[in-house]
């Protein structure tokens, strides 16, 4: 295998258990789903003040990034307890789930110009719309429960999943770590995998207490 997959028998992996034990709090919900929920949020606290406070560097951001990081973390919770929250969290983590396999896959395979060079080298434009366009299948798949707005949300949701993302890589880069902890083989950190998901759910959590209807 050619150093360009090289990650990627440890990423299915640990993928694979995290599928397995997240869909199965997900599927039970209440506490049990709010217990997996607040572990994550405390690992990626830890992370977060490991790659900063602890080396005294940027304490003002990691102060803004732990608010959105406790915020993404009640907003899933809040989410789970609506009437039709298991589906709604399931669409959710879905998008953001798809859009990074496409983007992973997409961009290794089309290459092309990056999205964001300065901040996360990696991403390509190709990638980002092969998890758009991932983001679009999920949401068809969805629309017969949820209804057809969600195929036009989905993508917007990758996208703030993909900002999220974003986000995270330029806190990396300026504290200069390429990965927020070494806790996931093939993924690096809780923070690493779950980064799409915190300014992804403060959106679907956002436009849901705006337009309690809409799905």
């Amino acid at each position: 295998m050619s150093a360009q997959w090289g990650d990627l028998g440890p990423r299915v992996a640990s993928a694979a258990v995290m599928l397995a034990v997240g869909g199965a709090a997900l599927w039970i919900g209440g506490w049990v789903f709010a217990a997996l929920i607040v572990l994550a949020v405390v690992a990626m606290l830890w992370e977060l003040w490991s790659m900063t406070l602890r080396q005294g560097r940027d304490g003002v951001i990691a102060l803004f990034y732990g608010v959105a990081i406790l915020l993404a973390g009640a907003a899933l919770i809040w989410l789970r307890c609506q009437p039709q929250g298991l589906v709604l969290t399931l669409w959710l983590l879905a998008v953001v789930i798809a859009s990074d396999i496409m983007g992973y896959f997409g961009g290794r395979l089309l290459g092309g110009p990056k999205f964001w060079p300065r901040v996360s080298p990696k991403k390509t434009w190709s990638g980002t719309i092969a998890g758009w366009i991932g983001a679009l299948i999920v949401g068809w798949a969805f629309s017969g429960t949820l209804g057809a707005v969600v195929i036009l949300f989905s993508p917007i949701v990758a996208f703030a999943g993909q900002m999220g993302d974003i986000a995270e890589s330029a806190i990396k880069r300026r504290v200069g770590v390429k990965d927020s902890s070494n806790l996931i083989p093939g993924h690096g950190g809780v923070l690493d995998r779950f980064d799409a998901v915190i300014l992804a759910v403060l959106v679907v959590v956002g436009v849901q207490m705006l337009f309690p209807q809409l799905w």
